[in-house]
C-alpha cells in the first residue's frame, strides 16, 4: 500500500527522516526531493563492470548547468533520507520528465533501512539547462508485509555524496567466495 503525505508527515521523525524536511515540498502521496549542486560524469568512452570507472566532478552553478544529451550526469538530492518499516521509491518530477530529461534511469527502487542521499542517474534526450535546488524527483513510501532485515550494505548506506557504480565491489567480493 502506498502512503499519503498525511501518512508521511505523521512517520517524520520515527520511520521516515527527510533532512532538510519543507512542509512545501510535500504532495497527496509524496515529497519532492531537490537537486544538489554537485554532478559526476564519467571519465572515459568505455565503462568497465568489474573496474572503478574514472569520473569528473561538476558543480551546478546558481545559473544553471548545461546538460548534453546522451550523457549520462550522476546528481544526487540535496535531502538525506533514511527508511524503517517502509520501501522508499524514488520518480521523476512529470514535469521534469516532459523536458525529456529522465531522473533515474533504472534505480528507482529502495530498501527498507537505506539511509543518505539518493543518487540520481539523470539521462537526457535534448540539451538542457538545470539549476541547483530544482525540486527534480519525488520518494514515496510502500509498506512492507512479513518479516525482512533492514538494508545493512556498506556499499552505498549512509554515502555522502554522489555515489558513482560500486558494482566492481561485487566482482571483487564473489573472488573471495566458494565456488
Amino acid at each position: 500500500m502506498l502512503l499519503s503525505g498525511e501518512e508521511i508527515k505523521k512517520n517524520l521523525g520515527g520511520n521516515i527522516i527527510i533532512d532538510p524536511y519543507r512542509p512545501s515540498q510535500l504532495n497527496p502521496n509524496s515529497y519532492n526531493l531537490r537537486l544538489s549542486n554537485e554532478l559526476l560524469v564519467y571519465d572515459t568512452d568505455t565503462l568497465d563492470m568489474k573496474k572503478e570507472n574514472p569520473v569528473r566532478r561538476l558543480t551546478i552553478p546558481e545559473e544553471g548547468l548545461l546538460l548534453q544529451a546522451n550523457t549520462l550526469y550522476l546528481g544526487r538530492t540535496l535531502e538525506y533520507t533514511k527508511t524503517e518499516q517502509f520501501v522508499p521509491m524514488l520518480e521523476g518530477r512529470s514535469s521534469v520528465g516532459r523536458l525529456g530529461l529522465f531522473i533515474h534511469v533504472t534505480a528507482g527502487f529502495g530498501d527498507v533501512g537505506f539511509a543518505g542521499y539518493w543518487t540520481l542517474e539523470m539521462f537526457c534526450i535534448h540539451p538542457i539547462v538545470i539549476y541547483p535546488n530544482v525540486e527534480i524527483c519525488q520518494i514515496y513510501y510502500h509498506t512492507i508485509q512479513g518479516d525482512y532485515q533492514s538494508y545493512d550494505s556498506g556499499k552505498y548506506q549512509n554515502n555522502t555524496g554522489v555515489q558513482p557504480s560500486l558494482l566492481y565491489q561485487d566482482f571483487l567480493r564473489d573472488q573471495h567466495q566458494p565456488k
